[in-house]
């Protein structure tokens, strides 16, 4: 028989995971993206591309705190994961108004969930 805090403890690495994964996928979404830019495209392109490289290097370093046994404490890994859920909303309002970016678009809403979730686990 399990009890509630094994309950938490399981929805909190369910979470955990959850959100890593999402980060990954992210992760490698916005670098593809960000290589299909062309770098001296100006603009809206020079926006989407500068999104794209922030986004997959914050998600993975994110990914990297929530996968590994870690020194940090709670309060700095709320700060990270905070930090991508923001990213990533931000990296997915750019990519709307950039064609063919949808499935990004979607990765980064889908990782800024996953942050949420375990945002709330975390309380």
């Amino acid at each position: 028989m399990t009890t509630t805090s094994d309950q938490e403890l399981f929805r909190f690495l369910e979470d955990r995971f959850a959100c890593a994964q999402a980060c990954t996928e992210c992760a490698r979404a916005c670098a593809v993206r960000a290589s299909l830019v062309d770098p001296d495209g100006g603009g809206n392109q020079e926006v989407v591309r500068r999104k794209g490289i922030m986004c997959a290097e914050v998600c993975d370093a994110t990914c990297g705190v929530l996968s590994e046994d870690s020194q940090m404490d709670e309060t700095a890994i709320r700060l990270q994961v905070e930090w991508c859920r923001q990213v990533c909303l931000e990296s997915a309002h750019a990519f709307d108004g950039h064609p063919g970016a949808e499935k990004t678009a979607e990765a980064c809403r889908a990782c800024a969930r996953a942050c949420t979730d375990f945002l709330t686990t975390l309380n």
